[in-house]
């Protein structure tokens, strides 16, 4: 009897290694390497089957898409779930991603569409109690507790296919075909690719719920995010109501889009206008914050920049950001040292995106600079402008995509102007006033005219 092949898999990145290390070469994390035994596959003796070729050339025929109804949801998506498709969902524990799911699977029961939400972590007892809090117990979904891949296919083909299958979750799932414990990247690889399969044959939609790490990527082998046609992921701070659901990956859809929920006693509930709800509870008059007119997807979004700037004791000054890049931040500190002749060199620096978002584009180092000066000058910025702006390594303030409908938002919300570029060709709005501004220094000097006394030769070398 031939002995079974000895193989070593990294459960970070699904590197392979014929002998156990305890350091992943590939991705470098440590004591990561399990041992999975895999037998060898047997030989099959069946012939090939012949299929067809299309050309390239021929009619495009729209995709079908399933609207569950929840507008958050089918806009991240692209409008709906396509048939045959494979999502992928991840987020942090307890960020609400049942609970997401769940209220997408009654959704699609309302509208007459089978719906089938499989549980791998809770009983069938426990998703009851849950579908009954949220008030959805009287809804058509069928579920299930069942871990094996093999008896859930087996029992979702006797029957019409589900228009929508939820498996919460991928991790504890397992299949017959592979020799591995269940959770493990030969697991997770084999049962995802066992799903897509009958997602392909049969039609049917299926959403599957993914843990992350600790460093919020999805556990598992990364070439499940590559194998999916689309990888959502479920963001917010535990201590915030706001729950953000941003597509990192998506075929048949746009990936800048964003759906955003608040989380309520009674489950999810969307927000239609969230520019109004991040700016409800805002400091005004305070020195330090400052609100971005931003752009997520095809929607305006506009937020408040927090920051605070404190002479600090250290001998290196503490930068602290929550929700921008840090890397945008220091920058932007580099720029107002060398090009405006503010020093930060002795404070430390604390900024932050009030509501829990996090904004990826540059378009809000103007926002950030501005939070910034105020907060040094303790001079409180205007209570109903709004500040968008590239800034480059030069000092200049460069122009952002889509400033129009920027404006339009900060209008309707109620601004009355804007900070812009000066290389920014637009009008403003009828009844709205326009700040142009061509280099950083600029916007410093304007700012620190009204604050602190050691801030007004800003212009000098002296600051």
């Amino acid at each position: 009897m031939a002995a079974r092949a000895q193989n070593f898999v990294c459960q970070n990145c699904g590197a392979s290694a014929a002998r156990w290390a305890g350091r992943c070469e590939a991705c470098g994390e440590w004591n990561t390497f399990v041992e999975e035994n895999a037998a060898a596959p047997a030989r099959s003796l069946r012939k090939g089957r012949l299929f067809a070729i299309e050309p390239l050339k021929g009619l495009a025929r729209p995709t079908p898409r399933l609207a569950s109804g929840i507008a958050e949801f089918d806009r991240v998506i692209g409008g709906g779930l396509v048939r045959g498709s494979v999502l992928l969902l991840g987020g942090d524990p307890g960020i609400g991603k049942s609970t997401l799911l769940i209220e997408v699977a009654a959704a699609f029961a309302r509208n007459g569409q089978r719906a089938v939400y499989i549980s791998g972590e809770e009983a069938v007892a426990q998703v009851r109690l849950r579908a009954e809090r949220l008030g959805l117990a009287e809804a058509a979904v069928e579920t299930a507790a069942e871990t094996s891949i093999e008896d859930i296919v087996a029992t979702l083909s006797q029957g019409p296919a589900p228009s929508l299958l939820v498996i919460d979750s991928i991790q504890t799932m397992w299949t017959q075909a592979v020799d591995a414990a269940p959770g493990t990247v030969t697991q997770v690889r084999g049962a995802a690719g066992e799903l897509i399969r009958f997602a392909k044959r049969t039609g049917a939609a299926v959403i599957l719920v993914g843990h992350v790490t600790k460093d919020g990527q999805i556990a598992g082998p990364r070439v499940v995010e590559h194998m999916v046609d689309a990888v959502l992921s479920f963001q917010g701070e535990g201590a915030q109501q706001f729950r953000i659901l941003r597509a990192i990956k998506n075929r048949f859809g746009p990936t800048d889009e964003i759906g955003v929920f608040e989380m309520t006693g009674a489950g999810l509930r969307e927000v239609a206008n969230p520019s109004e709800l991040f700016l409800s509870e805002r400091d005004l008059g305070s020195p330090g914050t400052a609100v971005f007119a931003g752009i997520e997807g095809t929607r305006p979004l506009l937020v408040e920049i927090q920051a605070l700037v404190a002479p600090t004791t250290l001998g290196t000054p503490r930068r602290a950001v929550v929700g921008w890049d840090p890397n945008r931040l220091s920058m932007v500190l580099a720029v107002l040292e060398a090009h405006c002749g503010v020093r930060l060199s002795g404070h430390d620096v604390y900024l932050n995106v009030a509501g829990g978002l996090r904004i990826q584009e540059p378009a809000a180092d103007v926002a950030a600079a501005a939070a910034l000066v105020s907060s040094l000058a303790r001079a409180p910025l205007p209570a109903d402008a709004v500040y968008l702006g590239e800034v480059s390594l030069s000092g200049a303030v460069r122009p952002v995509p889509q400033t129009a409908a920027r404006l339009k938002e900060s209008q309707k919300l109620g601004f009355a102007r804007a900070i812009v570029p000066e290389a920014a060709s637009l009008e403003a709005p009828s009844g709205f006033s326009l700040v142009t501004i061509n280099a950083l220094a600029s916007l410093v000097v304007d700012i620190a005219r009204d604050g602190a006394p050691a801030l007004r030769r800003v212009g000098g070398q002296d600051t």
